[in-house]
């Protein structure tokens, strides 16, 4: 990534052998729904994506994307509400998710099963699979459960050049928690363990929080893209005399050791 100049990087030697399950459950209102022959032709057609090994109707489908088994299934009732409820008020990028789920009336699952591909190439395959039934369908929006995301249409739909691009959709694979007090403005990141890396803590800077958000969004494109990894003692910096310090230590707003960036 051309805006930054990282020091001492070191790519993550240590793939995994094998990813667990991904999931993600678009939400309906009024007992709408996917039609899954609309979904399918999306993805051939927009995507360019090969499709094969079909077996299913509207209610339950697994199929193949790239050689990638995926399962969709739609199940006629709402997530339940105190699932969703905390991430709801959290969720700042959607500040209207609590009136506009409150009362959804149908979800699907979406799966994208265990493989030894990247965790990059099966999150990508995971929103372009998201897009396709978004764009084919009065779907709400998205949870997953798994990052604390809740994501609506409009802004999951927004991001589709990013992916075509290939680049990491940030914002849909990770929560961006933000934090700001007297003592100064924090951020973090949740969701970066998915890909085999440690979350990313910004403490009490005297930064923007926008500043903070954008450099954040950046560096954890960088990691899942180029697939690096940061060690304790490290420097990063935008240019070559800009130097953040990097300590590994004790998760302040999430569970675990995390990357401290002093800024």
């Amino acid at each position: 990534m051309g805006l930054f100049n990282f020091f001492k990087k070191e790519k993550n030697n240590l793939e995994k052998t094998e990813n667990s399950i991904l999931l993600a459950m678009p939400m309906f209102n009024n007992n709408e729904r996917y039609e899954i022959n609309a979904v399918i032709e999306n993805l051939k057609n927009f995507w360019d994506l090969r499709i094969t090994d079909f077996t299913g109707d509207d209610d339950s489908a697994v199929f193949k994307i790239e050689g990638e088994m995926v399962a969709l299934a739609y199940i006629p009732a709402p997530i339940p509400w105190e699932d969703i409820q905390g991430t709801a008020q959290y969720a700042y990028n959607w500040q209207t998710a609590t009136e506009d789920l409150e009362n959804h009336s149908g979800h699907a699952i979406v799966s994208i099963m265990s493989s030894q591909k990247s965790q990059k190439e099966r999150f990508t395959i995971l929103s372009k699979l998201l897009c396709s039934i978004l764009s084919t369908s009065n779907a709400i929006g998205v949870y997953q459960g798994s990052q604390t995301l809740l994501i609506s249409k409009f802004e999951y739909l927004d991001s589709i050049e990013k992916i075509k691009r290939q680049d990491a959709p940030v914002t849909l694979w990770l929560y961006i928690g933000v934090k700001p007090s007297k003592q100064g403005n924090s951020i973090y990141t949740y969701g970066l363990t998915e890909f085999g890396k440690q979350e990313m803590e910004v403490i009490n800077s005297q930064l923007h929080i926008e500043e903070l958000y954008e450099f954040i969004c950046n560096i954890s494109a960088y990691v899942i893209n180029s697939n690096v990894t940061f060690k304790n003692g490290e420097t990063l910096g935008y240019t070559k005399e800009q130097k953040i310090n990097i300590i590994s230590s004790k998760g302040q707003f999430v569970e675990g050791q995390t990357l401290k960036l002093k800024m």
